[in-house]
């Protein structure tokens, strides 16, 4: 009778097999994950409605969404309409180009830190 191979394990790129794995930035670029867009979208929202003091509820009414709905979008859970977007942003006093540069400069660091080459205006034009 011929022998069956094992069945092949689970790859987890996002999790080390042992304690004394490399740090992530040691870590093959394979390994790594870039982050998504609607989390840094979510990210930049977030921190704009936090410096302006205003809660969840507050911005969430003057966007016309609810408090649910705007907290999942800000953690990334949620990945919103432009016109959701624009919603947003107006209801934060912020224009959809002044949001949508913010995040693209955030996401040209997160990709300069992985080693590849970045165009400003690309990450802004894929938005």
């Amino acid at each position: 009778m011929a022998e069956t191979a094992p069945p092949p394990q689970p790859v987890h790129d996002d999790v080390p097999p042992d304690t004394d794995a490399p740090p992530p930035s040691a870590r093959p670029s394979w390994t790594r994950r870039e982050p998504l867009w609607r989390h840094l979208v979510g990210e930049r929202l977030r921190q704009l409605r936090h410096e302006r003091g205003e809660t969840l509820d507050r911005t969430a009414r003057r966007a016309g969404i609810s408090p649910q709905y705007l907290s999942e979008i800000e953690r990334g859970v949620k990945e919103p309409s432009s016109e959701m977007i624009a919603a947003i942003a107006g209801a934060l006093d912020i224009t959809l180009v002044d949001l949508v540069s913010a995040v693209a400069d955030r996401l040209a660091t997160v990709q300069g830190t992985w080693g590849q080459p970045t165009c400003r205006a690309a990450f802004a034009l894929a938005a």
